[in-house]
């Protein structure tokens, strides 16, 4: 019945900033951007990693989420890489540090960083 996740959506306080991150720093592809004539929404934006797709949704004056990092609701995103040290390495060229991590959790290694709005991407590496 229920076959996998179609995409995840985020509406973020500067748009094209998160844009920027998810595709010229996590490589994510643009798919598709469309005007949306349905106030607040202004625009819709489809980034797609694989089989992963992100819908970034513009809106008039979006409302700041909770800094609290244990607020009910979605946490964050994860990625997988392929080999954490080369990605935090890389991550590293771009200013981006780890919010947490590395750590070996022994069948993996995560880290965490995070997007131009503070929502957590979570990174791990599958032993």
């Amino acid at each position: 019945m229920f076959k996998r996740v179609d995409h995840i959506e985020i509406v973020p306080t500067d748009v094209e900033a998160t844009i920027n991150f998810y595709v010229d720093v996590l490589q994510f592809t643009l798919k598709s951007r469309h005007e949306v004539p349905m106030p607040p929404m202004k625009e819709v934006i489809y980034l797609q990693l694989g089989d992963t797709v992100i819908e970034i949704i513009s809106a008039d004056k979006p409302s700041d989420k909770s800094n609290e990092a244990w607020q009910v609701g979605y946490r964050c995103i994860a990625l997988e890489v392929d080999n954490m040290d080369e990605a935090l390495s890389y991550l590293k060229d771009k200013n981006i540090e780890p919010t947490w991590g590395p750590a070996d959790l022994g069948n993996s290694f995560r880290s965490e960083i995070q997007d131009p709005d503070g929502l957590q991407v979570e990174l791990r590496e599958w032993k």
